[in-house]
């Protein structure tokens, strides 16, 4: 087997690993680079490979980082099954339109204000582009093995990050690698834990939170804090949340604060149409979550929906308090920037993030102290408080990565060590050799290793 490594080297995004086993090709995940505009510009670059030469795609979950290249890959000639878990399926057929759909809506806007160096400014794809890809798709159950390829068997397990995520372990008969994807948390309010795997030759791990521990602090009375102190000021909580996982799990919180008393019964928009029918597909998949039937109901319904672009600019007008959770969680697009525009300015606000926020996007740009943040052509000021609520995290961090490792029958051949900035890869590196004695590599961009 062969592997070249396609991205989230050095970066978290833009996850792609392509696998050739005799004369068969195929990519573990498929997603978008985001955040840093050199980061990006790797999306409009050639892949090493023909995609009409790809035997097919697997996915390890829905995120755009890790399936938003799909409907590209698909134009380009791509026409191999995607193989994925049923819930990662259902998340994809609302996540992968709906970014086609921005992707139009920003070509759009930079047409009309004339604000780009291309004429005219092009998507990377269109929402049909991603309507007709979804047709590749072919979803495959939990711990049922299946052969992608020629000489090629594998099997999916729950990984605990979001319904539908999955550890991807693939075996030629001879040699076996591991894809963790996005590791979940053990103790998650929401999701269920990671699954144990016994290991395999070769290792592909995650390292997003490689470098730190997840504040061991009441997430609880860490969000009904800030809600308390920003509605005794009459402000508005405006939270950018990614529409799939972090919005559940916040609605899901509200839910338990109102219905303990520990906040008042102020009014919670989610002004997401994407995060309110990706709700519908926790419900559907409840065996993956923590959640009995009526608490997923009550989650359901812990927040009023805004649907149409009027009723959001409406929002903006309104005064506090209330919570507003829109999408998206690193503010890189979506109707969250007209709130932060809206209510930035005024200190009497809070902009609360929950959860990592990538090298190069507003959400960083914002939580690492900017006094103004460019939104529409404009310099918006930031006068509202800033606040992280970094234990509702999905991804596992240093240490409970350390912890699902230990679960391994026998060291790795190699572990790679992708998916994350270059000082938390490089401490997850450090920490797995330190502490497990297992060998360790931090591929870089395009590179190629034999798994001999």
């Amino acid at each position: 087997m062969q592997l070249q490594f396609l991205g989230a080297t050095d970066t978290v995004t833009g996850s792609k690993y392509l696998l050739r086993q005799g004369n068969s090709s195929l990519l573990v995940d498929c997603g978008l680079f985001q955040g840093y505009k050199q980061l990006r510009l790797r999306n409009w670059s050639p892949l090493p490979i023909e995609p009409a030469r790809i035997d097919a795609v697997i996915l390890t979950h829905a995120h755009i980082d890790h399936s938003g290249y799909l409907p590209l890959l698909a134009r380009q000639g791509f026409s191999g099954k995607v193989y994925c878990s049923p819930a990662t399926f259902d998340l994809c057929s609302i996540l992968l339109p709906d970014c086609g759909y921005l992707l139009e809506e920003e070509a759009e806007y930079l047409n009309r204000h004339k604000k780009s160096k291309h004429s005219p400014a092009l998507p990377l794809y269109t929402r049909d582009d991603a309507q007709r890809c979804l047709k590749l798709f072919e979803p495959v159950a939990y711990r049922t093995e299946w052969q992608p390829a020629e000489g090629l068997r594998a099997t999916l397990t729950p990984s605990g990050h979001m319904p539908g995520s999955s550890f991807v372990r693939l075996d030629n008969g001879t040699r076996s690698i591991l894809f963790s994807g996005d590791i979940g948390r053990p103790n998650d309010l929401v999701l269920a834990a990671p699954s144990p795997m016994e290991g395999a030759d070769y290792l592909v791990v995650e390292s997003t939170y490689g470098d730190r521990l997840h504040k061991t602090t009441d997430v609880l009375l860490e969000l009904a804090n800030v809600i308390n102190r920003t509605a005794a000021r009459g402000g508005v909580v405006v939270i950018p949340a990614f529409a799939v996982g972090r919005a559940q799990s916040l609605l899901y919180c509200i839910h338990l604060l109102k219905s303990q008393g520990v906040i008042h019964d102020l009014p919670v928009y989610l002004n997401s149409p994407m995060a309110a029918n990706a709700t519908h597909v926790y419900e559907r998949h409840r065996a993956e979550l923590r959640l009995t039937a009526a608490q997923c109901r009550a989650m359901a319904h812990s927040a009023q929906i805004v649907h149409t672009p009027e009723e959001s600019r409406l929002l903006n007008a309104r005064r506090g308090p209330m919570v507003i959770i829109s999408a998206s969680g690193m503010a890189t697009g979506g109707r969250v920037l007209h709130h932060i525009k809206a209510f930035a300015p005024d200190k009497r606000n809070t902009l609360l993030f929950a959860g990592y926020q990538a090298g190069g996007t507003r959400g960083a740009t914002i939580a690492g102290g900017a006094s103004t943040v460019r939104i529409f052509g404009e310099e918006v000021p930031i006068r509202a408080e800033v606040a992280m609520l970094s234990s509702l995290s999905a991804h596992a961090d240093g240490a409970e990565i350390i912890e699902w490792l230990r679960n391994f029958k026998s060291a790795p051949r190699q572990t790679f060590i992708t998916h994350g900035e270059p000082a938390a890869a490089d401490a997850m590196r450090q920490r797995i050799e330190r502490e497990l004695h297992w060998n360790c590599h931090m591929p870089y961009y395009l590179e190629s290793v034999m798994l001999d």
